[in-house]
């Protein structure tokens, strides 16, 4: 069985915080299904789609770069984005640990979400844009990373699809629980 589940802003991709002195809000918060465990993770100060699974194979199948689970986030940007920083991030842009690989990317509208709580800040004299990126690698921080190196460092970062998954009408803190498919690689 699969968990699809759209994590809040400020919630680790983990049942349990041992490491802060200061308790953090978990995965526990939301889930109590006993056996569940996250495939692949979802910076706390990132939103969406998460993927949960009661089957190892499946955990890795899903969570290991070597199956190219196709990677899909909503980002906003400080600053009206360049069609240049557009094409760089198709390309694939240089980062302190090497090339990533092209990305899938194109300027969009904002979408239509829920509103971040806290809000993302807003200073009314510097625009912000959204972009689409479709990644198939998983650096540490790679969003951010990737449009801070063009030049627009990123606000808000919500994954919206994982392969074949996606956040369809998932409100943030909400889940629900899907037959486990077979998982190609792509």
């Amino acid at each position: 069985m699969i968990l699809l589940f759209n994590k809040p802003y400020d919630v680790l991709s983990q049942f349990t915080d041992k490491k802060s002195p200061t308790p953090r809000r978990t995965l526990s918060e939301f889930i109590s299904l006993p056996g569940y465990y996250p495939a692949g993770r979802l910076d706390r100060d990132s939103e969406g789609l998460m993927v949960l699974t009661n089957d190892g194979k499946l955990q890795h199948k899903i969570s290991h770069p070597d199956h190219k689970q196709e990677k899909g986030y909503w980002v906003q940007v400080d600053g009206e984005i360049t069609s240049k920083a557009i094409s760089q991030l198709s390309r694939g842009v240089k980062l302190k640990d090497g090339m990533t690989k092209p990305a899938r990317s194109r300027l969009i509208s904002p979408p239509d979400i829920w509103p971040r709580n806290p809000p993302i800040r807003v200073r009314r004299e510097i625009p912000t844009s959204w972009i689409e990126l479709f990644i198939k690698e998983g650096k540490n921080r790679q969003i951010r990373r990737m449009t801070a190196a063009v030049g627009f460092p990123t606000l808000r970062l919500i994954r919206f699809r994982i392969g074949e998954w996606d956040l369809n009408k998932l409100q943030p803190g909400e889940f629900i629980k899907l037959t486990a498919p077979n998982v190609k690689d792509k």
